[in-house]
């Protein structure tokens, strides 16, 4: 057996990140497996022992109109590509639906082809209708990362759902951290710079409640963060970061983790960033809809609150920062439901897909 595996843009975000998961998995099991992805840029994807790394070319741009150009142009040199190297023996595993180039290849090719999906707020809605029909006319099987994203996009083929997961050596930082509810109150939230991630709610927040220390930790360079907040008035009380490798430190300091993506626009289909937290026992604030759900239950580990609703966000944020016991509780459950998304279930899962 081989695993093709492929990817478009390697970063620092949710996406690789599951996908490094699964290659780590699979090479543990002795599976052959070979990776294709955009070259030039560092991410989770970046020299994975055991894995066989071949690059093709793409290039983010801010334009639409450029990025669709881009995007096209880089799947029709994957295709090549994929077109001289594929068997009809190979597993073609295509992580996101963006490198559709792959799925034309591997049902030219004859593959088993695997997609594990991860989105659903694509725009142009055309291109959403593009990559998805991709996927119902190539795939033999779908995976999921909630329950949330299966119903929600349904697509007539042999489905699994596989929560994403929090690996061995991430818990092990963890594991002896007590949670207590400090001095400095720290609120953190950790987020590509999208107006649609909640920034500027955060920004408002921040302004809103001066005797908390705001930080957030964006995907982004401190060129793109100057330019983002270049019209911005920032409090005091707002410290940026860029791109981090390791967020650990921020997750040790945090009193609260937010993310307040705006699900008119995006819905969060999963939330990595809020199971880190939930490891480090930090009470969360999330959107009322989306995969995030599965995660954080109202009033116990957190709250359910739609992002553009300021005041109850503030007063939220308040009522857990200044109550002890509220805090603690909650607390004592993030770590509790955290469990459950552990790497020795998503070892079973990911090998189990494979052998079907």
């Amino acid at each position: 057996m081989k695993v093709i595996a492929v990817h478009l843009l390697n970063d620092y975000s949710g996406s690789p990140k599951v996908l490094k998961q699964l290659l780590k998995v699979w090479t543990k099991k002795n599976i052959n497996t070979e990776l294709y992805v955009c070259g030039g840029k560092q991410g989770f994807l970046s020299d994975i022992p055991e894995v066989t790394t071949h690059h093709y070319w793409y290039r983010f741009a801010k334009n639409p109109l450029l990025r669709l150009l881009f995007l096209m142009s880089s799947q029709l040199i994957l295709l090549i590509k994929l077109l001289f190297k594929l068997k009809k023996t190979d597993i073609l595993y295509i992580n996101t639906v963006l490198p559709f180039g792959a799925a034309i290849a591997g049902k030219i090719k004859g593959c088993k082809i695997m997609y594990h999906i991860h989105e659903t707020s694509i725009k142009p809605k055309i291109l959403k209708l593009f990559l998805f029909g991709i996927v119902k006319w190539s795939a033999s099987e779908v995976v999921y990362v909630s329950n949330f994203l299966a119903n929600q996009e349904p697509l007539q083929i042999k489905t699994n759902v596989i929560y994403n997961v929090l690996e061995k050596d991430f818990l092990e930082r963890c594991n002896n951290i007590k949670p207590s509810l400090k001095d400095n109150k720290i609120v953190l939230m950790i987020c590509s710079l999208k107006a649609y991630k909640g920034v500027n709610e955060f920004l408002q927040l921040a302004h809103l409640n001066r005797k908390y220390t705001f930080k957030l930790v964006v995907n982004a360079s401190e060129n793109e963060i100057n330019d983002y907040f270049k019209m911005e008035v920032l409090p005091e009380n707002l410290i940026i970061y860029p791109t981090q490798k390791d967020t650990h430190r921020f997750y040790k300091e945090a009193s609260i983790v937010l993310n307040l993506s705006n699900p008119r626009v995006w819905i969060e289909t999963f939330g990595l960033t809020i199971l880190e937290a939930m490891a480090y026992g930090l009470p969360t604030i999330v959107p009322p809809v989306g995969g995030v759900v599965e995660l954080v239950k109202e009033g116990k580990n957190g709250f359910l609150i739609d992002s553009k609703n300021i005041p109850l966000l503030s007063k939220k944020l308040n009522e857990v920062l200044q109550n002890t016991a509220l805090y603690q509780k909650m607390s004592g459950k993030a770590i509790e439901y955290s469990r459950f998304f552990c790497e020795d279930y998503f070892e079973n899962e990911s090998t189990r897909i494979l052998s079907n």
